[in-house]
């Protein structure tokens, strides 16, 4: 190329010289290289091949004789170069085609590592939450606390299309990425950015989403421009977006169902290069929805069956939605047909809801008000954007003809109950949902001492019969050493003191029987039922527990029935099933008990020396533990008499008292003093 180059400069300075060129010009035609000459000098190049003739037909492009051997070489290294290049592109060819299942594999894995990080950024972007999946049988609690399920529970979102519009617009501002010359609140955004963020609404406005499980179809009514169209948008978009794996800017943890397909009916599909009305557009439209939806999807109808004859609208509408109850899984539709609401009260499939309106401000809220029926309101729409009141007047006229039984709802008061009668439902639901969990706390608690019951009555029950056991070896051994004292006597005394000895042994023998059966009357001291009234913070025997001991925590009712605590537990018995301890028992019970204690304790220690008497592990818990910190000293009396009642034989208790006046403390001391309880 070098030597080719060198030669046609050459001969393109020759023919410049000549005056056969305006100036020496080396170029490329047919693929070889040439000179430039004017077709009148064309002899300065006699063995010169014509390759090309200019348009104007002035200046010839000709090749040289002697540059045709080098044109020629060159033409041919040019076409082996490029067969050398093919050969290497097919060999790496072939190889990226031995990787292809890798390449693409690893390609796949780009694409769904980087659909994460995109569905990552637009969460963290839009401030959303994950949503769930309910299950068919709605397995879930209503937020609001009540008792119906929800199939779809989606909480204070907003329209995502909407939120990022407003987002864009913010960080469009200047200085609006500057956290220090304007702040803003990641979950209201808003687009008057000029006010302060406490008078401006959050922008689009938050809305809840609530049906019940068993729903099928919704029907939304209330007033133009109020929000039905966005509300239901705002749906199928959370769908779709859930379907995506993409998070919803709402708050809580949304829930909805999973709708195989998104059906959806929403705007004028009017055409005439088709022909198509408003109502054949939204017909046609319909039609197509009816013949793919299944009994997984979501079917969304804006203005159903409007554009016609209002009852004929009616009844083909409430045909439809007849169809879709049975073969979707949710139906949303809107409406301006007051009739359609009224198909909740033949079939609890159907759901009214309507968009708020104030009548003060004469502005939608853009609520959704579940369960809730809405009107128009036209004339006050009407009426706020300017429209001549004369004409509206006249309108409102016509409407107390056409209609005069509905004024009084129009007027609004029946408006302002309804917001009154749904505070006051709230804050029954409210008080409602916190007496369930306290219930369910008892609940539990209670279910949780049932279940140690049967061990602590096992446990019980062999105390008792070792305790029966050890009174039993104690009397047998008083009674033997009775009997070997009377025997010795015997030998020893006269004929005249043989009598003597015997009352004196019997006497002593009775003594000694009468003492460990005393306990066994304790049950005859009771006194007359149907004469007997228990009193405030008595003691009394509870027939139903077994004959247990339980204190008095409400006076006696109209009714004969009295609430007694035993434990933790309180109860509300029939006065009948309570019956009361004599005072004289009850001192003889506490005179009697301490000496059979030391007898048993006495005569166990005789029997076996190795062992003693076990009052249970010296290991404070909750169960042993009686806490009267900040009670008076009547409440803590009632407290600690209850557990000391309650507690098992030779257990330990422990009191937990504070250091106030010490009048606690002193109670404290002389009950357990009163029912003969070791202290330490």
């Amino acid at each position: 190329m070098e030597n080719l180059d060198r030669l046609l400069k050459r001969i393109s300075a020759h023919i410049f010289k000549a005056g056969g060129i305006d100036k020496p010009l080396v170029t490329k035609r047919r693929s070889r290289l040439c000179v430039g000459v004017r077709a009148s000098h064309r002899y300065l190049i006699p063995d010169g091949v014509v390759l090309n003739v200019s348009s104007s037909g002035v200046t010839y492009f000709m090749e040289p004789g002697e540059a045709v051997e080098l044109n020629n070489l060159e033409v041919m290294l040019s076409d082996s170069e490029k067969a050398e290049e093919l050969a290497i592109l097919s060999f790496l060819t072939s190889e990226i085609a031995e990787s292809a299942r890798d390449i693409k594999y690893m390609l796949d894995g780009i694409i769904e590592v980087d659909l994460a990080f995109a569905r990552a950024a637009y969460a963290s972007w839009m401030n959303g939450v994950r949503p769930i999946w309910t299950s068919e049988g709605c397995g879930g609690i209503s937020s609001s606390g009540g008792d119906y399920l929800l199939s779809t529970d989606i909480e204070g979102i907003q329209h995502p299309l909407l939120r990022g519009t407003s987002r864009k617009h913010l960080s469009n501002i200047p200085g609006s990425n500057s956290l220090n010359s304007m702040e803003v609140d990641e979950e209201n955004s808003m687009l008057d950015t000029g006010k302060s963020s406490k008078n401006v609404p959050e922008f689009p406005v938050p809305i809840n989403i609530k049906v019940k499980c068993g729903t099928r179809v919704v029907v939304i009514s209330g007033p133009n421009t109020g929000g039905k169209t966005a509300s239901m948008k705002t749906l199928g978009v959370a769908s779709l977006m859930s379907k995506a794996g993409l998070y919803l800017p709402a708050k809580n943890t949304p829930k909805l169902p999973w709708f195989d397909f998104v059906l959806a009916d929403i705007g004028d599909h009017q055409s005439l290069e088709q022909n198509l009305s408003t109502f054949s557009g939204h017909i046609s439209r319909i039609c197509k929805i009816l013949e793919v939806a299944s009994n997984e999807s979501l079917v969304l109808i804006d203005e159903i069956c409007s554009g016609t004859d209002p009852s004929e609208g009616v009844a083909l509408s409430t045909s439809i939605l007849h169809y879709l109850r049975d073969h979707v899984n949710l139906a949303v539709v809107t409406t301006h047909y007051a009739d359609l609401s009224l198909l909740k009260d033949k079939d609890s499939r159907f759901e009214n809801a309507a968009m708020e309106f104030s009548l003060e401000t004469l502005q939608p809220t853009y609520q959704i008000l579940w369960g809730c029926t809405g009107d128009s309101n036209a004339l006050s729409i009407a009426k706020s954007i300017g429209f001549d009141s004369n004409i509206i007047e006249r309108a409102r006229k016509w409407v107390e003809k056409l209609v005069p039984e509905k004024q009084q709802e129009r007027s609004g008061i029946l408006y302002q109950s309804l917001l009154e009668e749904r505070n006051r439902l709230e804050a029954q639901a409210r008080k409602s949902a916190s007496l369930h969990r306290e219930i369910m706390e008892l609940y539990h608690e209670i279910q949780a001492e049932a279940e140690d019951l049967d061990g602590r009555v096992k446990a019980l029950m062999a105390k008792e019969t070792q305790l029966v056991q050890l009174e039993l070896k104690a009397a047998n051994s008083q009674i033997e050493t009775v009997v070997q004292n009377f025997e010795n006597q015997l030998r020893k005394a006269s004929p005249d003191q043989f009598n003597s000895l015997i009352k004196k042994s019997e006497s002593a023998i009775a003594s000694i029987v009468e003492a460990y059966c005393s306990s066994d009357s304790l049950p005859a001291s009771e006194t007359d039922t149907s004469s007997y009234t228990p009193k405030l913070g008595e003691q009394v025997l509870v027939k139903r527990l077994g004959n247990k001991l339980a204190t008095v925590v409400e006076a006696p009712r109209d009714d004969e029935s009295v609430l007694v605590q035993y434990g933790k537990i309180r109860v509300r018995m029939k006065k009948s099933d309570i019956r009361a301890i004599k005072s004289e028992k009850k001192s003889k019970a506490a005179i009697l008990v301490p000496s059979l204690k030391r007898q048993v304790k006495q005569s166990f220690s005789e029997l076996n020396k190795d062992e003693e008497v076990s009052y249970g592990p010296r290991v404070q818990t909750s169960k042993n533990t009686v806490d009267l910190r900040g009670m008076r000293a009547e409440e803590a009396a009632l407290h600690l008499n209850m557990a000391i009642s309650a507690r098992e034989p030779l257990s330990v208790i422990f009191v937990v008292h504070g250091m106030g006046t010490g009048a606690v403390k002193e109670c404290a001391l002389k009950l357990c003093r009163f029912h003969q309880v070791s202290l330490n």
